[in-house]
């Protein structure tokens, strides 16, 4: 969590995290995919997600503050308009950037739920002895059902590997 003082470094650190990924996640032909498996674009549309679902309340946020100046008259304008009708036209476009995150917000939410059910069914180029939690395996393992299909050995008390399982035998 960040200690910074400034709102709107957050949103540029945002913006910045954003630009990371598109870069990361640019395809090179030369190169391993960024999201190999379905499993990492489920959780990429999931972050996503988030943050879309979050964007309304910070948009609301800052026509708030807008309207907090304007009301105790402390905004001017450095083109000698009216500063309340140019809150009043910000506002206007910022409850239009909140409808459109929220659909945005509900169109990654489908596309969420539907990559959900997605496996990989390509060359399995991943060490043999992979543990379970690595690579595709995002299962827990619980008893003996290993939805994601591996074998990993785990206790069938504590759930523990069994070089971390301190139960009685």
């Amino acid at each position: 969590m960040s200690t910074t003082t400034d709102p709107a470094q957050l949103v540029r650190d945002a913006a910045e995290a954003v630009r990371e990924f598109n870069h990361l996640t640019f395809p090179r032909p030369d190169q391993t995919p960024a999201l190999p498996y379905p499993g990492d674009a489920y959780d990429a549309i999931g972050a996503l997600k988030t943050v879309a679902q979050r964007l309304p309340q910070a948009i609301e946020q800052i026509g708030t503050a807008l309207d907090a100046l304007a009301s105790v008259g402390h905004l001017g304008s450095a083109d000698g308009d009216d500063p309340n009708r140019l809150v009043a036209c910000t506002q206007e476009f910022l409850i239009t950037a909140m409808e459109q995150a929220r659909g945005l917000a509900q169109c990654l939410d489908l596309a969420h739920s539907t990559t959900s059910t997605l496996t990989y069914s390509g060359p399995d180029d991943g060490p043999e002895d992979e543990p379970c939690g690595e690579g595709m395996c995002q299962c827990s393992c619980v008893g003996y059902l290993h939805p994601c299909g591996c074998d990993c050995p785990r206790c069938l008390y504590c759930q523990q590997l069994p070089d971390n399982c301190e139960c009685d035998d």
